[in-house]
């Protein structure tokens, strides 16, 4: 079984988090890189006109992303994000609908300061319940090796 660690990083923390995963469970990793990067302005959640927060307000925008991934040998992806609005943020969306899936198992994964993950896999099986999700994790990248591979499990 191959698996490839895929996942959006506006900050750094879920960068951090996904290269972790990726090395206990010896996977490969995909950055999924806007094509204009996020400025720190850009993430102000407490700006209205902010970039993100005009984004996170349209349930069908879909930012573009730099390059897409042929993920035809890889038997499970993970999809790894921040969590914005209390949900993924719509690059996500952008990605999933760039690649073919078929087959594939799905887990996603987040990094949050306080929100969980629960609306967010609830909210990505709503959109594309075609695809075989797998129950997905909030983490905090203080996670154990151990924890690690039992999850992905």
């Amino acid at each position: 079984m191959k698996t490839i660690v895929t996942y959006f990083s506006a900050s750094g923390v879920t960068k951090g988090v996904a290269e972790k995963i990726a090395n206990v469970i010896d996977g490969d990793t995909f950055e999924i890189v806007p094509e204009i990067i996020y400025t720190p302005e850009d993430l102000d959640w407490t700006n209205k006109k902010s970039r993100s927060t005009i984004e996170m307000n349209d349930k069908s925008f879909r930012p573009a992303i730099k390059e897409t991934i042929d993920l035809s040998n890889y038997d499970t992806v993970l999809i790894g994000f921040p969590v914005w609005w209390y949900t993924a943020p719509t690059i996500i969306n952008t990605f999933i609908e760039s690649c073919d899936m078929t087959g594939k198992t799905v887990i996603p994964f987040c990094t949050s300061g306080g929100s969980g993950i629960t609306k967010c896999e609830n909210d990505l099986k709503n959109m594309y319940p075609e695809l075989n999700w797998k129950s997905g994790k909030k983490l905090n990248g203080n996670e154990t090796e151990e924890q690690i591979k039992n999850w992905i499990k």
